[in-house]
């Protein structure tokens, strides 16, 4: 596996009067597939009732024509697709997180991860709750409903629950009657707000997802913000009047948000042109051709192309029928998938120098195998640029390395991983260029912990991806 990957998607809508939102549902989340392939799930409120499905697979995969005809009406809809960056793969840990309690139903969906789930799972174990999933998504889903049972309302009993979990996370919910939308204290995770033509609410992970089912972005969520979509209209409540930091993940930009988003008013697009722009005037290089490979690198390899003035030329093609690498359950079948997944353009390399483009490297496997087929396609040189740092520490807020042992530049030099992937040269982008992708923002408003270490809020004492699996009441932290 080569790639760092990100947990979730997120959408949730509200309209009136109440009509069919199963399908505006799915293709909502069907433009957030990038960030999560291994499940989804749909929940659609009516008359105060929550009916719901969810599955393993892709959006079309989980919800036929029938599944989603079968949903019925509502006026408030959420939807998930995940990928599993805590908590095996399975149904149960599926979102939305549906709850019945004494004051009603709720339904959760959650991007991120959180840094204190395992101490506060341990301590709500010992309390008598029991848990059906090993995911973060529950452990929120419990801190609500307890909240809920002292509060005056739901939003007041989610601003409660959010000052205990620490970490990464972007939220949708629905309770009976109304749709919440909040972000962490850092707003580590992305989250956008806009409204179609005739009034309808829509929030999401990301603004294709707004795209895709005709709303305007108004504007993106702040850290720490809850946004309330209710009968009386749309209300902003900050949760963290004490905040001090902004920390944006930025590998949204380099690699996670799809590259028609924008975020912070700014193009991915146009911010992963930029990378390789500022690749192409810091480490230059003599060649005959600039290849990306698909997709992130792709804006990147269009941007090193018009600063250095070698020409761009599609050298690698994706078999569009191939998930992402990273859904695949063993490292032996994420190689496999590789193969399948690239083939090279023999002409557009053969006898040449080439600049070949990718977002990142992280195990360094997928690397040689792309050098190793390009080389194979006849190429002369092939000079590797990576259009992120290296990554050098691990990552606690929804991304799945969560070990310094897993990241192939913490033991080795930019040589030595440049001798491991096969490339003539290997050089990466600095972190102070990763941190002005965006114009206008400071470099000081991102997190950047996977390449510098600057963790920006609590790192977990347990940490690995199965922390849940075998919680032992007598060794609670």
């Amino acid at each position: 596996m080569q790639q760092i990957n990100e947990e979730c998607g997120i959408f949730g809508i509200r309209t009136v009067p109440a009509k069919p939102l199963a399908h505006t549902v799915a293709a909502g989340l069907t433009a957030l597939q990038h960030r999560g392939q291994e499940a989804a799930g749909i929940a659609i409120n009516k008359d105060r009732t929550i009916r719901y499905h969810k599955g393993l697979g892709l959006v079309h995969e989980v919800f036929s024509a029938e599944r989603l005809n079968d949903l019925g009406e509502g006026n408030i809809a959420v939807g998930h697709v995940r990928y599993s960056t805590s908590g095996a793969n399975t149904v149960s840990n599926a979102q939305p997180m549906v709850v019945k309690h004494i004051k009603g139903q709720l339904a959760v969906c959650h991007n991120g991860n959180l840094t204190n789930s395992y101490e506060l799972r341990s301590r709500l174990e010992l309390e008598g709750c029991i848990f059906h999933t090993t995911s973060d998504t529950e452990v929120i889903s419990y801190l609500i409903t307890r909240k809920r049972l002292v509060a005056s309302s739901i939003e007041d009993a989610v601003r409660l629950a959010m000052q205990d979990i620490r970490g990464a996370f972007s939220l949708i919910l629905m309770s009976p009657a109304k749709l919440i939308a909040c972000r962490d204290r850092f707003g580590i995770r992305p989250l956008c707000y806009g409204e179609t033509a005739s009034g309808d609410v829509v929030f999401a992970s990301e603004s294709c997802a707004l795209d895709a089912v005709g709303a305007k972005l108004i504007r993106e969520l702040d850290p720490g913000e809850m946004m309330v979509a209710d009968e009386d209209g749309v209300r902003s409540i900050p949760c963290f009047p004490e905040r001090k930091k902004d920390a944006l993940c930025v590998f949204e930009y380099i690699y996670f948000a799809r590259p028609d988003s924008i975020i912070r008013g700014c193009s991915v697009h146009e911010a992963r042109r930029r990378s390789g722009a500022y690749l192409a005037a810091d480490h230059p290089v003599d060649a005959d051709v600039v290849i990306g490979v698909p997709d992130s690198g792709l804006d990147a390899a269009l941007g090193f192309s018009g600063e250095s003035g070698i020409p761009y030329g599609i050298g690698l093609i994706k078999n569009k029928y191939i998930g992402r690498t990273f859904i695949a359950p063993t490292q032996d079948t994420r190689d496999s998938m590789v193969r399948l997944k690239l083939g090279v353009v023999s002409s557009a390399v053969k006898d040449k120098r080439v600049v070949l483009i990718d977002d990142s490297i992280v195990r360094g496997t997928t690397s040689s195998y792309i050098v190793s087929l390009i080389r194979e396609a006849g190429a002369r040189e092939v000079h590797l640029r990576i259009s992120s740092p290296p990554f050098l520490h691990p990552c606690y807020y929804g991304t799945d390395v969560d070990s310094a042992g897993s990241l192939i530049a913490c033991g080795h030099s930019v040589e030595d991983v440049a001798r491991i992937t096969g490339a003539d040269s290997l050089a990466f982008l600095s972190v102070e260029r990763a941190l002005s992708l965006c114009p206008g923002y400071s470099p000081d408003s991102y997190c950047a912990a996977c390449f510098n270490g600057s963790y920006p809020d609590l790192i977990p004492t347990v940490a690995n991806k199965d922390r849940f699996d075998d919680i032992t009441p007598g060794q609670i932290p």
